[in-house]
């Protein structure tokens, strides 16, 4: 395996010679702990209870604590368990200690956790922060969740998420970097660097988990776990990508869609994690089931029961089941069956010994008591790369009137009930946080500007307070409403058929504006939002997403004009729900949209997107001109001056685009090829020069042969995908 020397590699390979194939099976099985007794239905129910209301959070809670937690100390004894789901460093240490002590080979435990975008010094969420466009970013918030997360015992992140999402009706896209493959494939190799390449020290690195392999993000109608079908084109160019750079960085570890892909479960897809993932793209480490998902496979309708669910499952290339012990009950008698190959199991318990070994838990398997202390109080430079991250991912949307950046001195009404909460800034899927390193919105404002008032008035879920909204506007100077989602509302299991803003707060809006004084609109969500009603009347839109411990002072630095935005959309923004999917690089048709009837278009709404991918404001303004692209050799040299036309410093995110206008498949109308961050003076123009490799500029087909053909192809730059220069160039190869 790439990355063991041969002493290691030979270390595996006797180890396996000395195991029974119970205790292989027992490799391949990842447990959560058990919660048990204090309550009399099972506990997956109870938590259906709670999520539909049948009992409060506090009933839950108040249930819970009868409850009693199996970790799973015998079967770990009996080397019949591989790996767990578990963040408390004692904890760890405890279940390692009878892994490596009391069982019978001492192969030590993996323990893997959600760390989707940071462990203790949670940072943005993943489509705010892959509009920061900073792959150096994406690598340093990916190394230092790394270190936070090995201080706790946890060597495995189930990230990053991947899944390239043009359908902002799932509530996953918040997790991932957005709809573009290049962006995303970008962000992939950052994001695997960060977590897996700093080996200075064991406590240093951890096993990346590329998920969700692959397709998830083009679910039908948005809908979380629903059904997939593309063409194999579109496979190949789009959603394989990611996953692609990501196994070609060294990720080490891969986890399965839930999804079926073309009519067969990602969780049993020979196809998917055999032939292409392992033997097609080299991919060396092991593939794990998403949580239940081998299960789920009979409710798919592609098993008659457990035990025909895991034999296709192992037969396809999946190496470790998450949670429902299929493999540990069924794969020793399919074997002495016949029913699976001995190699089937020896292939995927020689991958994950490999995995742990590659992480150096078979002689480092314990958490030093210096490395729990380490995190006890979060280092300022964990802080202040989160307040980076957060402050390089908020998007400005409009600014009309110049309304912001806002005086310090200003007297401001802070509006929402978003504003004071801390849990609402972390996102989805952020399991580490702790409530006194979150700095809310409320609070970081109230720092910068002394003359802020906070007035609750109104939020996602809830009346209007008629009182409080009069009050804010005869008060303020400005108003900064933050209004959006609550983190429960995006993520998975979080579809909406609608996207616009929920609740009452469009009326909230209405109201304030209707007090005479400018309206800063400031965004707290986990997707796009249908804006066009926004976009039409408030004057100021402020995408601020949710930016994780430090958004606080990350907003009042934005709208103070202490730093000048920067961010741009890694995903468009639909006017209208009913657009969705709405995505910048979408294929032509014979009858592109119009304003003619008879095109590609609704009757009801824009030709476009509201706001398209890569699209940004600053407080300055920017200037494109002078694009020039020449064909040398094997690629095309490209040239483009940019000026910062404004008054204040700034850094321009530069945007290349191709489209291949005549081939033998039908190709999108823009493709990213490149970007660039120009830090430019006010008045300043710099020359940004891209090289676009020849081999680069094709394409697959459907049979995953790749073709570079002759002929007119497309250069854009631009400081987003809709508003670019152009440049036609005939290429032969």
């Amino acid at each position: 395996m790439k990355g063991l020397t041969r002493e290691q590699e030979k270390r595996v390979e006797d180890l396996l010679s000395r195991m029974t194939l119970e205790e292989k099976i027992g490799q391949m099985n990842q447990e959560s702990p058990s919660i048990v007794g204090g309550f009399d239905v099972p506990f997956a129910e109870l938590i259906e209870m709670m999520t539909d209301g049948r009992i409060s959070k506090e009933e839950f809670q108040k249930i819970m604590e009868g409850a009693k937690q199996d970790y799973h100390e015998d079967e770990i004894r009996k080397g019949g368990v591989g790996s767990l789901m578990v963040q408390d460093p004692v904890k760890v240490n405890e279940l390692q200690k009878i892994a490596v002590e009391e069982s019978r080979l001492g192969i030590p435990l993996i323990f893997g956790l959600d760390v989707i975008h940071g462990f203790r010094s949670v940072y943005p969420i993943a489509i705010a922060e892959a509009g920061s466009f900073d792959t150096d970013l994406f690598e340093r918030t990916a190394r230092m969740a790394a270190k936070e997360s090995r201080a706790a015992g946890v060597a495995w992140h189930f990230a990053p998420m991947l899944d390239v999402a043009r359908d902002a009706r799932w509530g996953r896209v918040s997790e991932g970097p957005g709809e573009d493959p290049y962006l995303g494939s970008e962000f992939a190799r950052a994001k695997v660097r960060g977590l897996q390449n700093d080996h200075s020290s064991t406590e240093n690195y951890v096993a990346a988990c590329l998920k969700h392999y692959v397709g998830y993000g083009a679910c039908e109608a948005g809908r979380d776990y629903n059904t997939v079908s593309m063409a194999m084109h579109l496979f190949y160019n789009a959603y394989l990508k990611p996953f692609e750079a990501a196994v070609d960085e060294g990720a080490m570890t891969v986890m399965a869609a839930f999804n079926d892909l073309n009519g067969v479960p990602c969780t049993v897809n020979e196809f998917l994690l055999r032939k292409t993932l392992k033997e097609s793209l080299g991919f060396p480490g092991f593939v794990v089931s998403d949580a239940n998902a081998i299960r789920e496979c009979v409710v798919h309708g592609i098993a008659e029961d457990d035990r025909d669910a895991g034999i296709k499952a192992a037969l396809a290339g999946m190496d470790m089941d998450m949670g429902t012990e299929i493999y540990s009950k069924e794969l020793k008698s399919a074997v002495e069956e016949g029913l699976l190959p001995m190699e089937v199991i020896d292939e995927a318990a020689r991958r994950i010994l490999s995995v742990k070994m590659w992480l150096g838990l078979f002689d480092n398997p314990y958490v030093s008591e210096e490395a729990m202390a380490r995190y006890k109080v979060l280092p300022k430079e964990h802080r202040d790369l989160a307040l980076e991250a957060a402050e390089k991912s908020v998007v400005l949307l409009k600014n009309e009137g110049n309304v912001l950046p806002l005086k310090e001195d200003a007297r401001i009404s802070l509006v929402g009930t978003l504003a004071e909460s801390r849990e609402e800034i972390i996102g989805a899927w952020a399991m580490s946080w702790k409530e006194e390193d979150c700095v809310t919105i409320r609070a970081g404002m109230e720092e910068t500007f002394k003359n802020l008032r906070y007035f609750r008035c109104g939020g996602p879920e809830g009346d209007i307070n008629m009182d409080e909204v009069l009050s804010a506007g005869d008060y303020g100077d400005v108003i900064v409403a933050v209004l959006g989602e609550l983190v429960s509302m995006s993520g998975e299991a979080s579809s909406k058929a609608d996207i616009t803003i929920p609740g009452r707060q469009r009326e909230l809006l209405e109201m304030l504006m209707h007090t005479g004084k400018p309206v800063v609109l400031l965004l707290m969500n986990g997707r796009p939002l249908a804006l066009d009603w926004e976009y039409n009347y408030v004057p100021v839109i402020v995408e601020g997403w949710q930016l994780g411990i430090e958004m606080g002072h990350a907003v009042a630095n934005v709208l103070s004009g202490r730093v000048n935005p920067e961010g741009r959309l890694s995903s468009s923004f639909p006017a209208m729900t009913g657009q969705c999917p709405v995505y910048y690089n979408h294929m032509n048709t014979g009858r592109p949209g119009s304003k003619s009837k008879f095109t590609s278009r609704y009757l009801d709404a824009p030709l476009d997107s509201l706001y398209p991918f890569g699209y940004g404001l600053s407080y300055t303004s920017y200037e494109y001109s002078g694009l020039a692209v020449k064909e040398e050799g094997d690629a095309l040299e490209i040239d483009v001056t940019v000026k910062n036309a404004g008054g204040r410093d700034g850094r321009e995110t530069v945007q290349l685009y191709m489209q291949d206008v005549t081939a033998s498949l039908v190709r999108p109308v823009k493709e990213l090829k490149a970007f660039r961050k120009a830090e430019l003076k006010a008045g300043e123009s710099k020359s940004i020069h891209f090289t676009l490799p020849k081999k680069d500029m094709g394409f697959y087909d459907n049979e995953k042969v790749y073709r570079l053909e002759d002929g007119l192809f497309r250069i854009y730059a631009g400081g987003n995908s809709r508003d670019c220069l152009m440049e036609e160039i005939r290429v032969a190869f």
